[in-house]
């Protein structure tokens, strides 16, 4: 797992997660307000909103992110 800063050129959607630097949590993006300078996340629960700067990306590569994926329920396939 890589961290990337957030620049000019990266764009963060909704519902990424990203890490808050200064408090070092993995957040959840709710709102990106590049023209204002601002991220608001949900952070344990409560939502809060600081500079671009105080966050970085989170790169997986391609290892990572198989992991990642969790097989659904087979229960209706064959019907």
């Amino acid at each position: 797992m890589e961290f990337q800063e957030i620049g000019e050129d990266l764009k963060v959607y909704p519902g990424e997660y990203i890490l808050h630097k200064p408090s070092q949590q993995i957040v959840l993006v709710g709102a990106f307000k590049k023209k204002e300078g601002l991220i608001k996340v949900l952070a344990q629960g409560r939502l809060m909103e600081d500079k671009i700067e105080n966050f970085q990306k989170i790169n997986l590569n391609s290892k990572e992110q198989r992991k990642k994926i969790i097989s659904r329920c087979k229960g209706c396939k064959n019907k």
